[in-house]
This record gives C-alpha cells, sequence and structure tokens, in this order.
C-alpha cells in the first residue's frame, strides 16, 4: 500500500500513555498482584516488580491514554502537500477515547466518500504493535465503541487498515527496530526541538501536572512521522511552512 495509497487517505497519528496511578505502591492490591505476575517473566533477585512498574504505560492493562495527536495531508496544487495536525487531550481517558473514535469514524466516511475503491488508512510508528492495539484495548476496557477501522479480528495482517513505518523500515527484517528519532534523523529530516522524551510523560503528567506541554510532544511526533512516511515513500517532505497545527 505504500506506492498505491493516497497520502490523502491515511490518518497519521501518535499517543501518549501513562501509568493508571504514578507509583507502584498506589495500585488496589488485586491489581498489583496481577502486575507482579505479568512481569514474574522479567523479575531478577535485583529488579522486582516495583523496579518494572515504570514501564507500566506500555501496557493497556496498566496504563491509559491522555493524549491523541492526528495528521491530515491535503494535496495542493502547487505546493504540493498541507499538513493539518490537531490533537485531543484530558485526565479523563474517556472523553480521549470518544474523541479519537470520533475522529476515526468521520475521517473513514470522509475517505469512502471521494469514490469506488478509496479506503481510509492508520499509519504510527510501531503502530500495529502499540498504538493501534492499545487504542483498542483501552476504548473496550472503558466501553467506548470500537471505530470500525480498529475492527480487525479474524483479519489477516495484509488486509488490516494499518500502515506502520516501522514495519516499513524492516524491509522483511522482523527482529529490527528504531526509533522514529533516528528514522527521521538519517532519512535527513528536522526532528523537532522537544524539551521532553517519551521516557519523561509520565513525570510530566503526574509530577508537573503539564498535559498541554505532553500535548505539544505528542503533536510534534505526528509531523515527524508524517515525513517520514513520505520519505519512504519517496516523496518530498512537507516543509515547515506548509505545516498547520491547531492548538
Amino acid at each position: 500500500m505504500l506506492y498505491d495509497t493516497p497520502p490523502e487517505d491515511i490518518l497519521f497519528l501518535d499517543i501518549e500513555t501513562v501509568p493508571q496511578t504514578y507509583h507502584y505502591q498506589d495500585l488496589d492490591e488485586s491489581l498489583r498482584h496481577l502486575f507482579d505476575q505479568k512481569t514474574a517473566y522479567r523479575q531478577t533477585a535485583e529488579t522486582g516488580p516495583e523496579e518494572l512498574y515504570d514501564q507500566a504505560a506500555i501496557w493497556a492493562e496498566f496504563g491509559k491514554v491522555v493524549t491523541v495527536a492526528f495528521g491530515v495531508l491535503t494535496p495542493d496544487a502547487d505546493k504540493g502537500y498541507l499538513l493539518n495536525i490537531h490533537s485531543v487531550a484530558s485526565d479523563d481517558e474517556t472523553e480521549v477515547l470518544e474523541k479519537t473514535a470520533g475522529v476515526l469514524n468521520q475521517f473513514e466516511q470522509i475517505v469512502g466518500k471521494r469514490g469506488y475503491g478509496r479506503r481510509a488508512f492508520l499509519c504510527a510508528h510501531n503502530g500495529k504493535e502499540f498504538d493501534f492495539p492499545y487504542l483498542a484495548r483501552r476504548m473496550l476496557i472503558k466501553r467506548v465503541k470500537l471505530p470500525g477501522i480498529l475492527k480487525v479480528h479474524g483479519k489477516k495482517p495484509w488486509e488490516t487498515p494499518f500502515c506502520d513505518t516501522l514495519q516499513l523500515w524492516r524491509f522483511g527484517d522482523y527482529k529490527h527496530y528504531v526509533s522514529l528519532e533516528l528514522l527521521a534523523h538519517i532519512l535527513g529530516l528536522p526532528t523537532p526541538k522537544n524539551d521532553i522524551s517519551g521516557k519523561d510523560v509520565a513525570r510530566v503528567y503526574y509530577e508537573e501536572k503539564d498535559l498541554p506541554r505532553i500535548e505539544r510532544y505528542c503533536r510534534h511526533d505526528v509531523s515527524t512521522l508524517v515525513n517520514v512516511y513520505l520519505r519512504m515513500r519517496e516523496s518530498e517532505p512537507v516543509p515547515p511552512e506548509n505545516i498547520f497545527i491547531k492548538e
């Protein structure tokens, strides 16, 4: 689908997640016991579940979504592509998930009206193993109706409407991993000068209580994601003057 799908039919997204509680001790007894079981295979004499809890945000069973950013490309006869980015963020995860489901449903409807055979896709870096299943799992947990584009039960991998820049970069080497930042750098793309990284998100959320800062970080990741995708498509990236971020 890399060369066949019109880029304007792809919704680019990134999510930021945090643990449901900041500290391991704050989990209720039952969930703490289940976290111990979940991480048993990684525990050692020196590293117990409490030391592993800083990774709780990566598991949908123990984390929550605090912000989602979306990017949409629009073809322009003179400028190539225009990129519009917006985001949703809230301490109320259900609100974030409901708004995200609405965006996904709306985008799928818009693409479907463009003509026969047009199909909406989602794109994220490591999206197939993180962003997409994480969103679906949290929506089920919070009783948010799953948008059709996330209903991939029983579908073969090549039938799912997902694009993943990490998977594209692997070129069949399924054990290879590369971060979005590294991929952007080696492809000659400017990476946003963010003041935080993924490992800082939980601290900024719980200690600094600065959700807008996390939201800005998430939006910048989407702009990088889009240009990485375009470079892998052997197309020109979107210049800064053609990127419009809705604050």
